[in-house]
């Protein structure tokens, strides 16, 4: 810790380039204790508030090594990838400080199977479900299974690798893609099947400091490329927060049956999860059920969240680390946000990039507005250029969610570039409450 006077003058470092990681370097660069941010790689929205390094996320060596040098006191794991490699063993090899799960613990984002057999033994509210490691297996099981299905690869698909199957046959295709076909690489060499369940999805983000858990605010993601949750899934087109179907007595039943034993569950399986437990959730008629965990922020859901945090994002940081969470209040703003995702057409399969971005600067000076860079960086004359499928996340805040979903959307006009795309329809569920 670097001290000048009485003010302490942190040094932080991101890893990361998406707009996740923009949302959260906007956020510690607002903590009273904090000097100096870098993000690596980091992307052209990033760099204003942070200095960006070309290091890649995976790249642990060279990570661990810069933090030494530049004596960084406390450094974030953006993505899962690094996480389920672990990187925070690495860094905390190194002798440094640094936030989110060790490998052991990322594990429940990892491995499905894994998360799902953690919930069987728990008995932590989830679909039934069953593991298969040969195709053979997996062909025969669907045979007999009630429709509609789910087939999930085991291993990390960047939240691509889950097929929906109304018929068997669907399924039978869905096995083969995913075994033998091999869509996803080794993540299908083992896959889960569990039963279909209907309600609402909500999305809900916690701090875990291995013991202590707290619930920031609940969230909404859109996860098809198209309008009326049509086309291809994607890495989320858009966000809400809160959700209106997330109540008192939801939260209340989550806390008891859901939240507290996942992390008592980690403990006990000896594998302390210090970070971001992501829940994703499922309303059914049957009450609240876990469809999957994360083991880190969500995309595009953190851009709804922290605008609408009062804490001071590295304290909180500092308290999971030092086991120190049940001191800290977790405090949100009676709002709400939403956030646009602006894409590449054609995204998530086949887009161009490369193309300039104009009018980024009408966020600037206006309150309760923001756009956080998710694919963008700078070509070779400094103008900022399109760098993905997803590029900008357009957040605004409004008293409630209608309003805040059309300040959203007259601020994705402010924003130009050739190939934008949208959706028309984020939170179309405001309108079902």
């Amino acid at each position: 810790m670097h001290w000048k006077g009485t003010e302490k003058t942190m040094k932080v470092l991101i890893t990361g380039s998406g707009g996740r990681e923009h949302a959260i370097a906007w956020k510690v660069a607002q903590s009273p204790k904090v000097e100096k941010v870098y993000c690596a790689p980091g992307n052209a929205g990033i760099s204003e508030f942070a200095e960006c390094v070309d290091i890649g996320v995976m790249d642990f060596d060279k990570l661990t090594k810069f933090a030494k040098e530049h004596e960084i006191d406390l450094t974030i794991i953006g993505p899962d990838d690094p996480l389920a490699a672990g990187a925070v063993d690495a860094f905390e090899a190194a002798g440094l400080r640094v936030f989110g799960p060790r490998k052991n613990a990322a594990i429940l984002e990892g491995s499905k199977a894994f998360s799902k057999d953690l919930m069987k033994k728990y008995q932590i509210p989830t679909a039934t479900y069953e593991t298969f490691d040969s195709p053979e297996a997996a062909l025969a099981y669907v045979e007999t299974a009630d429709m509609p299905i789910v087939l999930k690869a085991d291993g990390l698909a960047l939240g691509k690798g889950v097929l929906i199957c109304k018929t068997r046959k669907e399924a039978k295709e869905g096995v083969k893609t995913l075994m033998l076909d091999k869509q996803f690489g080794t993540a299908g060499d083992r896959i889960v099947i569990e039963e279909f369940m209907t309600g609402r999805e909500v999305s809900v983000l916690s701090f875990v400091d291995g013991t202590t858990i707290k619930i920031m605010t609940s969230a909404q993601d859109h996860k098809r490329a198209g309008d009326g949750d049509t086309g291809l899934n994607t890495g989320g087109m858009g966000t809400f927060s809160p959700s209106p179907f997330y109540t008192k007595e939801i939260d209340e039943f989550c806390q008891k049956h859901i939240y507290q034993p996942t992390v008592d569950a980690m403990k006990a399986e000896g594998r302390d999860f210090k970070g971001i437990i992501f829940f994703g959730l499922m309303l059914t008629e049957k009450g609240p059920k876990v469809l999957e965990f994360n083991a880190r922020f969500g995309d595009p859901e953190t851009q709804v969240v922290l605008p609408r945090m009062k804490n001071d994002i590295v304290e909180i940081f500092e308290a999971c680390i030092d086991g120190k969470l049940d001191q800290v209040d977790l405090d949100f703003e009676e709002n709400a946000a939403v956030c646009v995702v602006l894409a590449s057409n054609g995204y998530p399969e086949h887009y161009e990039k490369g193309y300039p971005i104009s009018g980024l600067e009408a966020f600037k000076e206006k309150d309760g507005y923001y756009v956080f860079h998710a694919g963008s960086k700078f070509d070779e004359n400094g103008q900022i250029i399109t760098n993905g499928g997803r590029v900008l996340g357009v957040t605004a805040i409004g008293k409630d969610l209608k309003e805040a979903r059309s300040n959203a959307y007259k601020a994705t006009e402010w924003v130009e570039f050739d190939n934008k795309y949208m959706r028309h329809d984020i939170g179309k569920a405001i309108d079902e409450v």
